[in-house]
């Protein structure tokens, strides 16, 4: 069966998150955007893990939904095009700060649990170790080999997989505060780690780069902090529709039961290039070298972005694929693209209400964004709209590259392309229907 699933996300009980993060919401996101699976996160946060067990009950093997009586009463509010089955798996980020190796190492890992019972297990044995409770995604000062050695005990079947693995503070590879190699952070352990998830601000074409990632899977993963954020970033799969069979697609080498990524464009990503926020300063790593990793501004450090880092550790030239690569698709999500073909903000309640008319009529967002005939999208919204999907869909856009914790901006027209697409939209209508 094929499926599309979100498996890094964050409940309301983490930090910076919106509450809007709850079980119905996340059901009924997940229709609006036509994901099948989507992770919990947070699981083994004690309020959390209570609601998931008040409002989820089991479906398929390792796979939850939500309970009847709450999606009778959510249904109402998905369109019909877009009513589809959702699941949860039980999912949980763990931010790890230690040192090691005479660094002071900042790693977080997403693990995804196949059962309740070792959900359970999972949060016991943490929680003797280290506050769980003050937020959803835990920090605690134990080394990320020994948070995989923990969740391999609490379960064998455990998905372990190194989260965003460039970003600078934050991850296994990351330039400020992680490895070199993923050996060097889990030993001997690596063996049980089967994929690795890219972030936002890279994407697979980057990461082929590493001869020593072509063993892992490439995730890619929404990392949503409100439920309108999820699918930015997700994974394709063509297998059973369990827990066992993402499981086998992920591990097992032979199995071809991944079939890929949707991605956003790296540059749009908060650390894509170098830079220093506080001065408003964004640098290719090209000229980082020639300002000497300084800010031009008022000579401070720059923070590293994804493709120095990247740089910095490849291997291998560009265009080499990994023995493990598997297709991937980058798009720009619905409301940001609608939002540009508008001239006007993303949070604006015209591109809501625009947004909420088109999948009624067209069904669910990736669709749109992958799919969907552009013809059927101008006869909706009209041919700007149209014209802005399908140079997504071949790559047209021009982006001011994310750095230093800022998301790159994205353009798709300016000001006088779209005020002409729009006018010979107008022309080709008011003509069809005289």
């Amino acid at each position: 069966m094929k499926f599309i699933a979100d498996l890094h996300i964050h409940s309301r009980y983490s930090r910076a998150t919106s509450s809007d993060l709850t079980p119905e919401n996340l059901w009924r996101w997940g229709q609006y955007k036509g994901i099948q699976v989507i992770g919990t996160g947070d699981c083994i946060h004690p309020a959390w893990l209570k609601e998931i067990e008040e409002k989820m009950e089991p479906a398929e093997a390792g796979f939850f939904r939500l309970v009847p009586a709450l999606a009778a009463k959510v249904a109402p509010q998905v369109p019909d095009r877009c009513r589809g089955d959702v699941r949860f798996v039980l999912s949980t980020e763990i931010s790890s700060i230690y040192k090691k190796n005479g660094k002071v190492r900042k790693v977080h890992s997403l693990v995804i649990l196949s059962s309740l019972l070792a959900a359970r297990a999972f949060q016991r044995r943490l929680g003797a170790i280290g506050n769980i409770i003050s937020d959803g995604r835990p920090i605690l000062g134990l080394d990320a080999k020994d948070v995989l050695a923990i969740a391999l005990e609490c379960d064998p079947r455990v998905l372990f997989i190194p989260a965003h693995i460039w970003t600078p503070w934050f991850s296994v590879l990351g330039a400020k505060s992680g490895f070199d190699t993923m050996e060097e952070c889990f030993e001997d352990l690596t063996r049980h780690v089967f994929a690795v998830e890219t972030g936002l601000s890279s994407d697979p074409r980057m990461n082929w780069r590493l001869q020593q990632l072509d063993d892992f899977i490439l995730v890619s993963n929404s990392d949503a902090h409100s439920a309108a954020k999820l699918g930015r970033e997700a994974n394709m799969f063509d297998t059973d529709f369990s827990y066992a069979g993402m499981y086998r697609a992920l591990a097992d080498k032979n199995d071809k039961g991944f079939s890929g990524t949707i991605e956003f464009f790296p540059e749009e990503g908060k650390y894509h290039f170098d830079g220093h926020r506080d001065c408003r300063v964004r640098l290719h790593p090209a000229e980082t070298i020639k300002s000497k990793g300084l800010c031009p501004v008022c000579g401070r450090q720059l923070t590293g972005g994804v493709m120095s880092r990247v740089e910095a550790l490849a291997d291998r030239a560009e265009g080499r694929k990994a023995t493990r690569a598997r297709p991937y698709r980058r798009l720009i999500p619905l409301m940001e693209v609608m939002a540009e073909a508008r001239g006007v903000g993303q949070q604006s309640r015209q591109v809501a209400r625009a947004y909420m008319e088109l999948i009624a009529k067209l069904g669910p967002e990736l669709g749109i964004l992958m799919d969907v005939p552009l013809a059927d999208i101008a006869a909706v919204d009209g041919g700007v709209l149209a014209e802005a999907v399908g140079r997504v869909r071949e790559g047209k856009v021009s982006i001011a590259a994310g750095y230093d914790g800022e998301y790159g901006v994205i353009k798709i027209f300016d000001d006088k392309e779209r005020k002409d697409i729009h006018g010979k939209s107008r022309i080709f209508h008011l003509n069809f229907k005289g």
